[in-house]
């Protein structure tokens, strides 16, 4: 049985739950028709003690796929500039319904992508929250919203969305600055798609000094490139014959490769076919899908001439016409306050091709494995002429992963050890910033027919998680470990679902913190704090 969610049609992600203390409480033998509300381990988003506003944005029950549709208005008593932008989001669902993907756009830009816990018979709430100042520019006029999360409610589904999202505006006092952010924030105009290509185009000012790009990108749709990283070539005979177990996200500006960087490896709610794996907490980033992040700076100007620029976002690794991948992007662009024109160019540029190796074994009907490691490198230098002179920005982008799938006869027993390392380092005048990326996973699932039910399976997964970020100053991890059991193919009432977990986030830099929840059949039975 393939990694997947048995029970999940389509996938989706929810920012960081904030809930409430966890109760003291001795667990069940087995998961009943409730379990905790969905937390994580993760910190609130840090604000200021400043005046707040707050203005609603979304309040909708979703029931099926049409979009929620409204405007955004600036908050009348909250003024800009702000010195902090926070978007929470409430959810609840009863009943029986899929995992469900959410994204949310606002003036057309991306910004809260996010998916939805499976929820139990008697019900869950949630709260989430994401820290949005960098989106400050689009948010100074009136803007059109838009939020999609695909829903079917039947009689079988019953579980109706009930979301609500708000924006929250801090201001700012002669102790709490203005946010520094970019001066505007773009979409692509004219946006085509074709399988794991998007295109668009971006008319930059002339006035551009620096340019970051964003783009929310996630293998989902329940199909095969949702679990990309267990992918094995089509002659192993595997269920999800996509190749090899890589994938790489790159941007071209006016056909030339201008980015690359990995994408996070997401398990949603539904996914390891266990949905109990991840109740009452998911795995890291499923409740916050981090945009990837790229800096173009060296491309800027290039890019400050006036003219439209084609940007193209492309998923390496995806089979020839394979849908499956979801991809938004956005531009973040500084200006020169005082000067109408800057001007600029490359001064060197290295791409290095993939160097990617996959010793593959195993025949239909056969165990096999793939033994899969892969890197790649990038360095881009180049130079904008502003009023405060010259400025030369290199970026050096380094990517590896290795990644080892394997399977035996049947698949009766799916396992994956891999881990990802992306990290870039931008040199600009001789500032030095960067970002360290290093995620894995390591787990076995075990899909065995049960010794005492006709045409019932026990399926059993246990896994490890890692996602550490470090930046300077700062290293977060956020680490799971779970281990869950049910039996498949009987009603939910004969289910038997058991499960353990522990969720940990610690932080250092900037202070400390480290908080650990653990839960047992759906019961928070610790939440502590190290720090």
């Amino acid at each position: 049985m393939r990694i997947r969610s048995v029970v999940s049609a389509s996938l989706s992600v929810l920012l960081l739950a904030i809930g409430v203390p966890a109760r003291a409480a001795t667990p069940p033998s087995a998961f009943g028709s409730d379990y905790d509300d969905p937390r994580t381990p993760a910190p609130a988003v840090a604000v200021p003690h400043t005046k707040h506003c707050e203005v609603q944005i979304v309040r909708n029950q979703f029931r099926n796929f049409d979009p929620y549709r409204s405007t955004y208005t600036p908050p009348a008593g909250c003024q800009g500039p702000w010195s902090k932008v926070v978007l929470r989001m409430h959810g609840a669902v009863k009943g029986v319904q899929y995992d469900r993907l959410g994204h949310l756009t606002i003036g057309g830009v991306g910004v809260f992508r996010t998916s939805t816990p499976e929820p139990s018979t008697d019900g869950i709430e949630w709260n989430v929250e994401k820290d949005v100042t960098s989106y400050s520019p689009l948010l100074r006029s009136p803007q059109p919203v838009v939020m999609e999360l695909g829903n079917v409610v039947d009689d079988t589904y019953t579980g109706v969305l009930d979301i609500t999202v708000t924006l929250d505006f801090y201001t700012t006092d002669r102790h709490t600055p203005a946010a520094k952010t970019a001066n505007e924030v773009l979409p692509l105009q004219d946006q085509t798609r074709d399988g794991a290509d998007l295109r668009g185009t971006a008319t930059l000012p002339r006035n551009t000094t620096r340019v970051l790009g964003e783009v929310y990108v996630t293998g989902s749709g329940g199909g095969c490139e949702e679990f990309w990283d267990t992918s094995a070539p089509a002659e192993t005979g595997y269920s999800c014959p996509d190749g090899s177990p890589y994938r790489e996200v790159d941007v071209s500006i006016d056909g030339k490769l201008a980015g690359i960087a990995l994408p996070y490896p997401y398990i949603y709610t539904g996914g390891w076919s266990n949905p109990y794996e991840w109740r009452p907490s998911p795995a890291p980033r499923a409740f916050d899908i981090k945009p990837v992040t790229y800096d173009l700076t060296p491309f800027a100007g290039l890019l400050a001439d006036g003219k439209p620029h084609e940007f193209r976002i492309h998923v390496d690794g995806v089979p020839a016409g394979q849908s499956g991948w979801f991809t938004v992007p956005n531009l973040h662009v500084w200006t020169d306050a005082h000067r109408a024109q800057t001007t600029g160019g490359l001064t060197s540029y290295a791409v290095s091709p993939l160097a990617k190796t996959d010793n593959v074994a195993g025949a239909p009907n056969e165990a096999g494995s793939v033994d899969m490691t892969a890197s790649r490198t990038l360095k881009i230098s180049g130079y904008v002429d502003t009023s405060a002179g010259r400025i030369h920005t290199t970026v050096q982008r380094n990517l590896s992963n290795v990644s080892k799938p394997t399977w035996d006869a049947g698949e009766s027993r799916d396992a994956l050890d891999a881990s990802w390392r992306d990290t870039e380092t931008t040199i600009s005048n001789g500032r030095v910033h960067r970002t360290d990326l290093d995620y894995g996973k390591n787990g076995v699932l075990t899909f065995l027919p049960n010794a005492t039910i006709p045409g019932g399976y026990d399926v059993v997964t246990d896994l490890k998680i890692h996602d550490t970020i470090r930046t300077p100053g700062l290293t977060t991890t956020e680490t799971y470990d779970g281990r869950a059991s049910w039996i498949y193919g009987v009603p939910r009432d004969q289910r038997h679902a058991t499960g353990t977990q522990t969720v940990r986030f610690r932080a250092i830099g900037h202070g400390c913190f480290d908080h650990t929840l653990t839960a047992e059949n759906g019961v928070y039975t610790k939440d502590f704090y190290r720090c």
